[in-house]
């Protein structure tokens, strides 16, 4: 059925009850498990050396903690006996990175989490995972925490 489950992760609660879910559906499948946390770019563009110090600074931890949370990731795969790979990119829209990911890999299943924002919260806030599930030509497994 599914042989390659894209996980979208941030390291947050929400995406490590992702990861458990898929995980277990991958072995259950004796699928594999692709990784992916996006970047936001730098979100400020400055004039003059603060600029460039700022975003080497915040490139520098973005990339830290995409790090931490593939590794997490990478952890709980490797507990279940589940092959696992994942990388970090860098997209100006996250959803965006999901879904080209999702096709750059060949993945067949999407597993990510959800907040669950209702109402005007989910307005103001918005919504990966429903971007993603609204966009992605794949079918995704919202996790809801």
């Amino acid at each position: 059925m599914f042989k390659k489950i894209l996980v979208p992760t941030d390291g947050s609660d929400v995406a490590d009850n992702a990861t458990q879910t898929a995980v277990q559906l991958a072995k259950s499948l004796n699928a594999q498990i692709v990784g992916v946390n996006v970047i936001d770019p730098f979100p400020y563009i400055g004039i003059g050396d603060a600029s460039a110090v700022g975003l080497q600074a915040y490139l520098t931890e973005a990339k830290a903690s995409a790090g931490q949370a593939l590794d997490a990731l990478r952890q709980v795969c490797e507990a279940a006996g589940v092959p696992c790979v994942g990388d970090t990119i860098e997209r100006n829209v996250v959803y965006e990175g999901i879904i080209e990911t999702a096709a750059a890999e060949h993945c067949d299943l999407i597993v990510m989490g959800s907040h669950g924002h209702r109402g005007v919260k989910a307005l103001i806030l918005g919504s990966v995972a429903q971007k993603v599930l609204t966009h992605s030509k794949v079918p995704v497994l919202i996790v809801k925490s």
